[in-house]
């Protein structure tokens, strides 16, 4: 049964969600995480590292992100839009809020290194930005193909003194990063932490990173009171492994009248090895230690993920995000390739807002979802900027 504490759904003690979630690792690994649980346990209930967590969250990253009222758009398509400003966080994305946890996690139980994998290379950003600033290494796992498409994030990080360590294997891109900082890990636990990007792999870490976005939700949800009086009718966000969705999901799942969707990548279609819409698509699977919706062939084969959006190509999703979807709380909708890029466009010609691919689709379900109601009032999570984006969109994408 799953645990409701402060009006939050918390895993059971195995870490899962209804049917999935747990810790499918090594037996050599869970000694290790069971210590990485209970620092976390005890990080959260102090008040030195709440501290220090809230002053760089305040005085560091810039928080709290502003919700913005976006005019234009809404002009156009007949609701009232806002955005939640993640995208104006140091280093451009939500990413920051779990990585300074993380790092913070790190440093308190004595690791020298955090190591990750990166897609779209903003969780990559993020880690090696926390890591120069509390003094750790970084190592920095990304997909060949990724880094090709994401080279100015690849140079930040770079400048960052992280090591960036291409990774060649299968499709060279977020699932093979995994991989490979999995099987880093194996051999370095000790003395490293593996800052997990998202709310996925083996409890605690769903949780923990939950823990850490839940931020962007608690501001939305008073910021958008503050604005209107009201609760927004739509909560509207992108969903890959889904670490910028939870956290914004999270204060108003309690909340009967709004509704909630988590946005996946269509990519190309329908076909398999054309998508990433996990949710979707896939089936009951076990990934990187724990147990989601999976995107699989008629032989349980993991299959390749594909987005135009490099940090959504992730052929699995978070836990928490599977119990939702079973418990028919968040509604799972799905935007394709070219909805994103327009919606990429739009944001930015109508508000001069440049977003990130991945927030694009959250964008893009939005003008979708204001084709269907009028005067409702949605609210989108704008979970990274376009920077990072640009060159690609306008090599391969210069017509819309």
């Amino acid at each position: 049964m799953q645990q409701i504490i402060n009006n939050n759904i918390l895993p059971d003690e195995q870490g899962f969600f209804g049917a999935y979630g747990g810790q499918f690792i090594p037996d050599e690994l869970k000694e290790e995480f069971k210590r990485i649980e209970q620092a976390f346990y005890e990080a959260k209930d102090d008040d030195n590292f709440n501290r220090e967590l809230n002053y760089l969250l305040k005085n560091y990253t810039g928080r709290p992100s502003p919700v913005y009222y976006a005019k234009n758009l809404s002009e156009k398509y007949g609701n009232n839009i806002y955005l939640k400003r993640e995208d104006l966080n140091h280093t451009g994305a939500h990413k920051i809020n779990h990585c300074l946890g993380e790092v913070l996690l790190a440093k308190r139980m004595g690791k020298t290194k955090v190591i990750a994998e990166t897609g779209a290379g903003q969780h990559g950003v993020a880690l090696a930005t926390a890591a120069a600033l509390l003094g750790l290494e970084c190592d920095i796992f990304m997909g060949e193909v990724d880094i090709e498409k994401e080279k100015p994030n690849v140079n930040r990080m770079k400048i960052l003194n992280a090591n960036v360590i291409p990774v060649k294997s299968g499709s060279r891109t977020l699932k093979e990063a995994v991989d490979e900082a999995f099987i880093y890990y194996m051999d370095n636990y000790k003395d490293t932490l593996y800052a997990i990007g998202s709310v996925v792999g083996p409890h605690p870490f769903p949780m923990m990173v939950e823990y850490f976005q839940s931020i962007v939700g608690r501001e939305a949800r008073e910021q958008f009171m503050e604005q209107t009086d009201t609760l927004p009718d739509s909560i509207i966000a992108c969903v890959g492994g889904g670490s910028n969705s939870i956290g914004l999901f999270g204060a108003f799942l309690n909340d009967e009248d709004v509704e909630i969707y988590g946005v996946e990548p269509l990519g190309r279609g329908e076909k398999q090895g054309e998508n990433a819409a996990s949710m979707t698509y896939g089936k009951d699977g076990i990934l990187h230690g724990f147990k989601c919706k999976l995107l699989q062939d008629e032989k349980g084969n993991t299959l390749n993920a594909y987005s135009v959006a490099s940090g959504l190509d992730y052929p699995g999703v978070g836990p928490k995000h599977c119990y939702l979807n079973d418990i028919k709380r968040v509604k799972y909708v799905t935007a394709d390739d070219t909805e994103a890029i327009n919606a990429f466009y739009e944001l930015s010609r109508l508000e001069g807002i440049i977003p990130a691919l991945e927030s694009s689709h959250a964008v893009a379900y939005a003008i979708k979802l204001s084709k269907t109601q009028k005067n409702k009032n949605i609210l989108v999570n704008l979970s990274g900027r376009g920077d990072k984006d640009i060159d690609f969109v306008l090599n391969n994408y210069k017509k819309i």
